[in-house]
């Protein structure tokens, strides 16, 4: 396992650590997930997230070639905004999802799933007929998330960049806390307020400990919650609601699969959007008491499989069990009836509109 650079601190702040894609991570610590979540939603935390990868894509070809590998439109982008976009294959899958930053003119940074990286790496090498440099700093970069309603506040307190100025899926590159070139990033998974942080990796402790030495008082979120948090938004998480094998289009992520331009798979994503697909990613609340798992069957009043379950949880914030997954078309609409097989038994439920948490 690769050890964060922070990996110590958090095994200190009694970090319950586990293997996360690789890499030493903390899953929660001693407060626990609920709490945690919670402080999330209601004040502020840091999340330690450098398992991310950071790729640099350069070049004077650089757009032509993320117009063609990514689903989303990049002429749209301009030199301080962020864009959630994916890597569509040929098979009508998705390689992985990731936020693309324009640093500056034919300068881009691709930030991707650590559990992807290798993976990632390889298809957008294979796909480099544009002469752009492939510049892989993951090793070299850490990447903390200050997330809630206090967020701004906090980190106002370390830095002269005006956050308030900063609109979402927005970023300025600037000074904070004494460490120089940190980007400041109006993004996150969390859905509440909040920025992350890509710093160097020699700024890391610096900056860690500067955000724990203001007036506010911040809590460190490990993985568990930051799961939890995004399923209440309706947050896609790859390897779960997405992977090689869900096209965008049935993942509810036709927003970001732009047809203005020519893409890997474009044609045959374009004809499921046109024509539609015979399943759907939908959002699901339980009705009888019980928790739906990844991978529990869907099944109808009959008893029918019409679907698997991909992500789901007790939602802290509802105190309701929600979750995430795949449903033959004809049940995609809110309101619509289903069950989840859990052992023996069938659990109802509900499709319900996104999010779950608004």
């Amino acid at each position: 396992m690769k050890k964060l650079v922070l990996s110590d601190v958090h095994e200190s702040l009694g970090g319950k650590m586990v293997d996360f894609a690789g890499y030493y991570m903390p899953v929660q610590y001693s407060k626990g997930v609920k709490f945690e979540h919670q402080i999330v939603r209601q004040e502020v935390g840091v999340f330690d997230v450098s398992h991310m990868g950071e790729v640099f894509v350069s070049g004077e070809n650089s757009l032509d070639f993320l117009q063609s590998i990514t689903s989303n439109d990049v002429s749209k982008l301009t030199v301080g905004k962020v864009q959630y976009t994916c890597l569509p294959n040929a098979d009508g899958g998705i390689v992985d999802d990731f936020l693309l930053y324009k640093i500056e003119e034919n300068k881009y940074l691709l930030v991707v799933n650590a559990s992807n990286m290798k993976k990632d790496l390889m298809w957008i090498n294979d796909h480099n007929s544009f002469n752009c440099t492939i510049d892989n700093q993951s090793e070299n970069y850490s990447l903390l998330a200050v997330q809630g309603p206090h967020s701004i506040e906090l980190l106002q307190q370390l830095t002269d960049v005006d956050l308030s100025e900063i609109k979402y899926y927005n970023f300025k590159i600037g000074n904070i806390a004494g460490v120089d070139n940190v980007i400041l990033s109006r993004t996150g998974y969390t859905g509440e307020i909040g920025f992350e942080l890509y710093v160097r990796n020699e700024g890391t402790k610096q900056l860690w400990d500067a955000l724990f030495s203001t007036n506010i008082k911040l809590e460190a979120i490990g993985l568990a919650a930051r799961d939890t948090l995004r399923l209440e938004k309706g947050f896609c998480l790859y390897g779960n609601d997405i992977n090689d094998s869900t096209s965008p289009i049935e993942a509810g992520l036709g927003w970001i699969t732009k047809f203005t331009k020519k893409f890997v798979n474009s044609e045959n994503l374009k004809k499921q959007k046109e024509e539609g697909v015979s399943r759907k990613l939908v959002a699901i609340e339980l009705i009888d008491k019980g928790i739906a798992r990844k991978d529990y069957l869907i099944v109808d009043v009959d008893g029918k499989e019409i679907g698997v379950i991909t992500s789901g949880t007790m939602s802290p914030t509802l105190n309701k069990s929600i979750a995430l997954g795949y449903v033959s078309s004809e049940y995609k609409s809110v309101d619509s009836e289903i069950y989840i097989q859990v052992r023996k038994k069938q659990i109802k439920a509900n499709v319900v509109s996104l999010p779950f948490v608004k």
